[in-house]
C-alpha cells in the first residue's frame, strides 16, 4: 500500500475528492482545508493499493496538480485496518505484482544522474575487484559487486525505452557510458601505483587463478546469467524487494569484468583485456534485455488483468 499527499488548489479540492470516493482502491482519505503554505492549497492525504496506484495518480495528472501543487508518495510498511483490507480486496490482482510506474521512474530516475558520489563507488568497486583478480580472492570479487552502482543506470536505462523518456535513457546512457572508462581509467592508475609499491605484480595476473578466472572467460551461460540476473532485478524493483536486489548485484560480473580489463591493460596482457571486455558487453547487453523484456511483460499482464476486472 502506498500513502499519498496531495497539496491542491482549492478550487479543485472537489474534484479530487470526488474522484477519490469513487475508487475503491483508496481508503483513509483526509482533507485540511487551507493549511498547506508553499504550495498554498488543500492538503489531501489517503492510502492506496499499489493495484489502484496507477489510475488515480494519471488522473491527478491530469488535473495538473504536479504543477499547481504537490503529489507526494510513501511506501507504508504496515497497515492496521479494515478499511485498508477491503480496499485490497476490491482490487484487481495482488499488490506485490503491480507496477507503479510513476514510483519506478521517479526511482530509477535519481539513479541514472553522473553524479561524484556515482563515479566514487565505480571506481572504489573496480579497485577492489582488481585487488580481488591479482589475488584469485571471490569474496573481494563478491565486494565489489555490492559495492558497484552500475545497477541503478541500467535499471533506468530499461524504464525508459520501455517509457519512451528520452530524457532518462540519456542520462542512464551517460553515467554509464562515463562511469566505466572513469573507473577503468583510474583502476589502471591504481595498478600502476600498487606495484610500484612492490603490493602487486604482473605474475599474479598470468598465474593460474581458477577461482576468478571466468571472469575473463565467457561462455553461454555468461549470457544466461547475465539475462536471469537482469529479469530479477526489475523485478525486485517493481515489487519492492530490496533483499532481491541485493542478491542481484551479487550475481552478474559487470564491474569486475571491467576491473579484470583494466588490470590486463595495466600489464599488457590483451588476451584477458579482451575477454574482459567481451564479458563486460555480454552482461551489459543481457541485463538490458532482459530488463526491458521484463517491464514489457509486466506491463501486458497487467493491463490484461484489469481489462479482465
Amino acid at each position: 500500500m502506498l500513502h499519498v499527499r496531495v497539496i491542491a488548489p482549492a478550487e479543485l479540492t472537489d474534484r479530487v475528492v470526488e474522484r477519490l470516493d469513487r475508487d475503491e482502491a483508496i481508503t483513509h482519505v483526509v482533507v485540511l482545508p487551507s493549511v498547506a503554505l508553499s504550495p498554498p492549497g488543500d492538503l489531501i492525504e489517503f492510502d492506496v493499493v499499489r493495484e489502484g496506484a496507477n489510475g488515480i495518480l494519471a488522473d491527478l495528472n491530469e488535473l495538473g496538480l504536479h504543477q499547481d501543487g504537490a503529489i507526494v508518495l510513501e511506501r507504508i510498511d504496515t497497515s492496521i485496518s479494515a478499511a485498508a483490507d477491503r480496499a485490497a480486496r476490491s482490487a484487481p490482482g495482488l499488490g506485490v505484482d503491480a507496477v507503479v510506474w510513476r514510483e519506478i521512474e521517479q526511482q530509477t530516475g535519481e539513479e541514472s544522474r553522473l553524479s561524484v558520489s556515482f563515479l566514487a563507488f565505480m571506481v572504489i568497486a573496480m579497485v577492489i575487484a582488481a585487488v580481488g583478480v591479482l589475488l584469485d580472492q571471490p569474496i573481494l570479487i563478491v565486494g565489489s559487486m555490492v559495492v558497484g552502482p552500475e545497477f541503478g543506470p541500467l535499471a533506468a536505462l530499461c524504464v525508459g525505452l520501455v517509457k519512451r523518456r528520452g530524457a532518462l535513457v540519456r542520462r542512464s546512457a551517460a553515467a554509464l557510458g562515463v562511469g566505466f572508462p572513469v573507473g577503468m581509467m583510474l583502476t589502471v592508475v591504481a595498478v600502476w601505483l600498487l606495484t610500484a609499491a612492490d603490493l602487486v605484480d604482473r605474475s599474479m595476473l598470468t598465474a593460474e587463478r581458477p577461482l576468478t578466472d571466468f571472469i575473463w572467460r565467457p561462455d553461454a551461460l555468461s549470457w544466461v546469467i547475465g539475462f536471469l540476473g537482469g529479469v530479477a532485478g526489475i523485478l525486485s524493483l517493481t515489487s519492492a524487494k530490496a533483499g532481491t536486489l541485493v542478491g542481484v548485484l551479487i550475481s552478474v560480473t559487470t564491474v569486475p569484468a571491467a576491473a579484470n580489463a583494466a588490470v590486463a591493460l595495466a600489464y599488457g596482457v590483451r588476451d584477458e583485456a579482451v575477454g574482459s571486455f567481451l564479458q563486460l558487453v555480454i552482461n551489459l547487453a543481457a541485463i538490458v534485455l532482459a530488463g526491458v523484456l521484463t517491464l514489457l511483460v509486466q506491463q501486458v499482464v497487467w493491463r490484461f488483468g484489469a481489462a479482465r476486472a
